[in-house]
């Protein structure tokens, strides 16, 4: 009898939901509507003329996030937890699934982070193909308006810095590999990070789409007070890049807190690899200097819907200029400190040498976290005066020191060894090369007589694009092929990986070697017209651009390829002696079974043995 009764006990019904990034649409447009109808035609004293205002729009955008994220998964794993209430009506994604649904599974944010910072990538790259069109002729002839082409050149810089630069290695090889590299099962804070990478889409969708609300002619630096005189699209700006910083914040707290407490025991501070450091001193810096810009875009929002006078004639014009670049050169090596790590990282398992002055390389990237802070006003040596101008100079000067210990360490660390030439070692080569390019020429922007006549030139343009796509983005690209492995459990094909990398190689110095000419005639940034003598440099810089864009293209698809239906591979063929190798290839649940013990260092490949051991489960 009892046995008929359990048959006949109705089971709790298990409903799918719509899909998490519809329901978030859907969620996202609905918040919107409700809140921009009640701020225009409740409380608006002109009610429903128009129907978007500025206070609106703003207020809307607000509700829209807050529709997002709720509907992409946040109801169930954030707000309901938090009262006591576990849903388990609802069937949990598996599978490609997951990846389209809030996670607490520091893996699958990683890849989620790597996914939106790759699409924010070809976003913005379209939009600079955009622009080298337009600068084939020396007239405008594909935009009808200079402000039409100024957004773009906003787009592209905005998405590109704070989507690519700040975004990818940070939430996405961060999230992803620093608890297996320190040997825990999970980040210190999931919940954070499983919420900061929603707002990546969002931030980058807002800039994207904020023509739709008009032109803003400020660039990616959305300069105060020059951006009164824009249409609303400004407000998406200072909106979508809000989301994109406050991501970044997010997801450099619970970076911080892994590195600093979930290490497995073993794990000391001279055992720490390097791109553990690195990852730990960049979110230091984004710490630090986030809230400040994030302040700097408030004020900038509100001086656009009180308003306020304070970077008006009526308050100091130069106010923004100063509070941007104080965070704006920090960010250049927020965006380059990753880059220089990882050289560090994967250098000594492709010569398989311990690293060289390892303790100097350490000392290195703290060194420059702490000067990036002095540098920041010789972007507005044509503002200052000759007393101000000096220590400024100085301190430009001084910290290319710290820096140029990275290539020390990496330099050392070749040096007499069984140096093995694979994609990720010739890209970290190539990416060094540019970067040495961008740091030599920084040196003549760091002298302030020189910098007044190089100032807002295509000078500027070539030699930022040598530091931060040259040094970073073809760090990145070494990073995906050296864990690929990891990712896919799955290799890349050799001569196409190096087709690739020589492809990028030749179309980005050749486009951006050229800026350094036609800069130096006095070709002016942020002008879409010039003087025709110059249209040939400039069309040899568009060939090229568009064989740099093609190539990424390239990489993208063979890595997508390569994970996929690419070769099978073991474990650890790379043979590296760092923990995130010791686990499976794409673990889907837990890194480790049971917590590992660090024996020994994570670059001694000139003794035998393994660096951690992973004890027996107990029973």
């Amino acid at each position: 009898m009892a046995s008929v009764i359990t048959e006949t006990v109705p089971q709790q019904s298990r409903r799918q939901p719509l899909p998490p990034v519809v329901r978030g649409l859907i969620w996202a447009t609905i918040g919107f509507l409700v809140v921009n109808v009640l701020m225009s035609y409740v409380l608006d004293p002109l009610a429903g003329h128009p129907f978007i205002t500025n206070s609106s729009v703003v207020l809307g955008w607000f509700a829209a996030v807050v529709g997002w994220m709720l509907g992409v998964g946040a109801w169930e794993e954030i707000v309901l937890p938090s009262f006591g209430i576990v849903d388990r009506s609802v069937v949990t994604g598996t599978g490609w699934r997951q990846y389209f649904a809030m996670s607490l599974n520091h893996k699958v944010v990683g890849i989620q982070y790597l996914v939106a910072s790759t699409g924010g990538f070809f976003i913005a790259g379209l939009a600079a193909m955009l622009m080298r069109l337009e600068l084939m002729s020396p007239t405008m002839w594909l935009f009808p308006y200079p402000g039409q082409y100024l957004t773009t050149v906003g787009i592209h810089g905005t998405i590109m810095m704070f989507s690519v630069g700040t975004v990818a290695l940070v939430g996405g090889l961060g999230n992803y590999l620093i608890p297996q590299m320190i040997g825990s099962n999970s980040s210190a804070f999931p919940k954070v990070s499983s919420i900061s990478v929603w707002l990546v889409p969002v931030g980058i969708l807002t800039v994207a789409f904020s023509p739709l609300l008009g032109q803003w002619t400020t660039g990616w630096r959305g300069y105060e007070p020059l951006a009164q005189n824009d249409a609303n699209g400004i407000l998406f700006y200072y909106l979508g890049v809000f989301a994109l910083t406050m991501s970044s914040f997010m997801v450099s707290l619970n970076l911080t807190a892994t590195v600093l407490f979930k290490r497995t025991k073993g794990m000391t501070w001279n055992r720490i690899p390097m791109f553990a450091w690195g990852m730990l001193v960049v979110s230091l810096l984004n710490i630090i200097w986030l809230p400040e810009i994030q302040m700097t875009f408030v004020l900038g929002l509100l001086d656009r819907l009180v308003p306020l006078p304070f970077f008006t004639a009526v308050g100091s014009n130069l106010t923004y200029l100063e509070l941007f670049w104080l965070f704006g050169h920090p960010e250049v090596y927020i965006v380059v400190l990753p880059a220089l790590a990882l050289w560090m990282e994967i250098m000594p398992v492709m010569v398989r040498k311990p690293l060289f002055a390892r303790e100097w390389g350490v000392i290195g990237v703290i060194f420059v976290m702490l000067l990036s802070g002095f540098v920041w006003a010789h972007h507005m040596f044509t503002n200052m005066t000759y007393a101000e101008e000096l220590p400024f100079s100085f301190f430009t000067e001084m910290i290319s020191i710290p820096t140029g210990l990275a290539y020390m360490v990496v330099i050392g660390t070749i040096w007499r060894s069984n140096f093995k030439l694979t994609v990720p070692s010739l890209l970290i080569l190539m990416s060094m090369f540019n970067f040495l390019i961008g740091g030599m020429t920084g040196v003549f922007n760091a002298d302030p007589v020189v910098d007044l006549q190089l100032h807002d030139t295509f000078w500027v343009v070539g030699h930022f694009h040598f530091t931060i796509i040259g040094g970073m983005v073809f760090t990145w690209l070494a990073a995906m092929y050296y864990w690929l492995p990891k990712f896919s459990g799955r290799t890349y094909n050799p001569k196409l990986g190096v087709l690739g990398a020589i492809w990028i190689f030749i179309g980005f110095d050749g486009a951006f070697s050229l800026m350094f000419l036609v800069g130096m005639e006095g070709m002016n940034r942020w002008v879409p017209v010039y003087p025709s003598y110059l249209q040939p440099l400039n069309i040899a810089i568009s060939i090229f651009a568009f064989i740099l864009g093609v190539g990424f293209l390239f990489n993208l698809l063979h890595i997508w390829w390569a994970m996929k239906s690419g070769p099978k591979v073991e474990a650890n063929p790379w043979k590296s002696k760092s923990l995130e190798w010791m686990t499976e290839s794409n673990p889907l649940t837990e890194n480790f079974p049971v917590a590992p013990v660090v024996i020994g260092g994570t670059y001694d490949y000139d003794v035998d043995g393994v660096a951690a051991i992973i004890p027996d489960p107990v029973s």
